[in-house]
This record gives C-alpha cells, structure tokens and sequence, in this order.
C-alpha cells in the first residue's frame, strides 16, 4: 500500500531545517563567544585605569555593560540566524542601532571606550546587511573623531588611528562576511550530503524490499502454486477413478500426498533461501529426471531425458535456475499443451554454457513477447532468474508445431562451483 506524507507535515520538516542552523555554520560561534568576552573585558580594563571623571567613567563603563545582556539576549540569536540565511528583519536594525549607540554613549564619556571597536564591528557585519553594516562602522569609526573634535582636542592625534581603523574594519567586515557564507555554504552542503545519504539509504531499503518480494513471488509460483495445482489435478483424477478403478485412484491420491509434502519443505526452504531440497543430495541430472517422473505420474505423458556433454558439478546458482526453469516448463505442459503426448527434455553441458531445452508436441501457439513486467510470473520469472546469473531464457512456439523453451546460462569451463 503506498502512503503520502501530509503536506502540512512536509512543510513542517522543511520550517524545522529552516530553523535549525547547519552544524558547520555554527561550530566556530562559541570562539566568537569567547573573543566578545574578552573585548569586553579588555575594555573596562582599560576605562578603570584612565585618569578621567569617575562619573563620566562609570557611564562609559555601564554602557558597555548593558551592550552584555543587549547582545545575549537579541544579538546573539539574530548573528546566528544572519549566518545561516542572510536576511535581515526589522529586529536586526534594532539590535545594529542599539549596539552603536551604545557604544557612542561609551566612548562620548571616555575615548577609552572606543577599544570596544573590535568587538562592535564584527557584531554590526554579522548583524545587518554589507552596505548597512559598512555604513554603521564608519560612523562607529569616526566617533572617537568626533568627540575629541567636540571636546576641543587635537583631532590630529586621532585621525590617522580612526583612518586606519575605518580601513581595517572594512577589510575585517569583509573578512567575516566571506567566512560566514563560506561556513553557511559548507553547513547546507553537509546538510545536503545527509539528506542524501538517508534518501539512498531508503531507496536502497526499498530496493530490497521489492527484490525480496519479486523473489518470493518467483519462489511461490515455482513451488506452491505449480505444486497446488498438480495436487488439484491428482485429486480430480481420483475423483473419477474412485468408482471404476479404486487402486489407480489409491495411487494418484499417494502421489498428491507426496506433492503436497515435497511443497511444504520447498515453501520452508525458500523462506530461509537455502538450497532446494531437490539438489540437496543429487545431481541436477537426477533432480530433473524426478521432474520428469513426477509429470508422468501426473499426466501419463511420454517424457524423455537426454544429457549430451560431460555431466559435471555445476554452482548451485546455475543448478537452481535450470531446475526452476525446468518445473515451470513442466508447468506450462500441463496448463496449455492438452493435445501433447511427448515431452523431450535435453540438458547440453558445453565448455562454458548449459543449455536447458524443453520440448512439446503440443498444439503451440503464436509467439507474442513476454513482457518484463506485468503478466504472471512464469516465464516472465524463468527470464529474471536466468538474467540474474548472465543468462537467457527464451521461448520458439508457432501453430501445430509444439513449443520449446531454451534457458542458457554461463559456467566456468572447469565447472567448478
């Protein structure tokens, strides 16, 4: 039974993956952690050993504090997020303009603060887009300039810092920018990677399953069901010879009993895929000619088995499809060939073939194709088998003429199996 997944569960898995960050993207954020805490702390360091206010440095160093829990509880998630997908909302403004201005109140009541500046501009370049990013660093930049040009000071001593320090920062700005689509770029192309390791990992599963059940199915016909019906055969013919010839019926009502038994330890061979008790202890020679026996019993057919070749051992692969092939050949005779009364069956050891042929002087019929897939799972199963061992099976049938199937497969010319 096929089954579809709902599609409010499927865009619920893809908002899922949406919203949890590819491992690689994320792994170096705990470093940034630990570079944002010591910026900070370098910086109060700094702003406890000036000379100035003690007041103008106590708000310089509370800014600075605040930027902490401003950035723990609001930028930390939304650099994460930029990271991952490079989208800025309304949330990540906030954040980039509380930032600077936090940093603006710092450095306004002491230009020590202005060291915060390694630990501001990469914030900003994770947080908002390129050109805001660059926009707002500049300005970051040029506040240490500005207050001293406000306060009276000699803006020389600090414009080549704050020009150097505008170069750097775009440099680093761009630096990151290029490490975090890097990191991204790699975390969804490991996250690709997984989801396709798991999606062949289920097909292979499903792979399995449908050879597991074309196997069965093959298994089935070839046993239980050729076996069902040769017992419903004996049986009827039984009914009909209760009466006029007791004894001939006794025998054909044994011989369904040995059918039904030879089934059952087939149909528990096959579940565990072990080797047909047919050609546990005999030879595919001896097996076929059982076969044969059996079909004779069944029908009253002339059946006659023929080797040319050296017999020899054969891989119990190659023995298993010729037997299949046989049983379902068999089978064929007893559904279709109703006017038949000789069955030649010829097993053809040649230096690196076996050949299988079976005939019949039955009524034949047209040849048609035997489709791949569709139809029952008799010769359509005989080609499979032999397919899966290199080989081919094929059948020639015209009007009046009989019909004869051919199955050849490959062996080692030294026969070893």
């Amino acid at each position: 039974m096929r089954t579809h997944t709902p599609v409010n569960t499927q865009v619920n898995a893809v908002d899922q993956d949406e919203d949890q960050a590819p491992e690689a993207g994320n792994r170096w954020f705990g470093l940034w952690d630990g570079y944002f805490a010591i910026s900070y702390a370098v910086t109060t360091v700094l702003l406890f050993t000036t000379n100035g206010d003690q007041v103008r440095r106590a708000v310089a160093i509370g800014a600075l504090t605040l930027a902490v829990p401003w950035y723990a509880a609001l930028g930390r998630s939304l650099m994460l997020h930029n990271t991952v997908h490079r989208s800025v909302s309304r949330r990540n403004i906030v954040f980039g303009v509380g930032l600077f201005l936090l940093f603006a109140v710092a450095t306004t009541f002491d230009i020590s603060g202005s060291f915060a500046l390694f630990a501001v501009v990469p914030m900003l370049m994770m947080a908002l887009s390129t050109s805001s990013a660059i926009a707002v660093v500049l300005l970051a930049n040029l506040m240490p300039v500005t207050v001293v040009w406000l306060t009276g000071g000699d803006i020389g001593s600090v414009l080549p810092t704050s020009l150097l320090g505008i170069a750097l920062s775009v440099l680093l700005g761009l630096w990151i920018i290029r490490v975090v689509r890097q990191s991204r770029e790699r975390g969804e192309l490991i996250d690709e990677l997984r989801r396709s390791r798991e999606q062949l990992a289920r097909l292979s599963h499903e792979a399995g399953i449908s050879a597991e059940r074309e196997r069965l199915a093959r298994e089935i016909h070839d046993t239980l069901a050729q076996g069902l019906t040769s017992i419903i055969s004996l049986v009827q013919a039984a009914e009909s010879e209760v009466t006029g010839a007791p004894e001939l019926a006794r025998q054909h009502l044994g011989l369904a009993g040995r059918v039904a038994k030879d089934s059952l330890v087939e149909a528990r061979e096959f579940v565990a895929a072990l080797t047909p008790p047919a050609l546990r202890e005999s030879s595919l020679v001896q097996a076929v000619r059982r076969q044969a026996d059996g079909l004779v019993a069944e029908t009253g057919l002339t059946v006659r088995c023929s080797v040319q070749g050296a017999d020899r051992p054969l891989p119990m692969a190659v023995s298993v499809v010729l037997l299949r092939s046989v049983q379902e050949a068999f089978a064929n005779v007893r559904k279709h060939a109703r006017q038949a009364r000789n069955v030649d069956v010829v097993l053809v050891y040649e230096e690196a073939t076996v050949r299988l042929l079976v005939r019949d002087d039955g009524e034949g019929f047209q040849e048609q194709p035997v489709p791949r897939d569709g139809g029952g799972f008799g010769l359509r199963g005989m080609q499979a088998r032999a397919r899966e061992i290199n080989g081919a099976a094929a059948v020639r049938s015209r009007p009046g003429q009989g019909t004869t199937i051919e199955v050849t497969v490959p062996v080692e010319p030294t026969g070893e199996g």
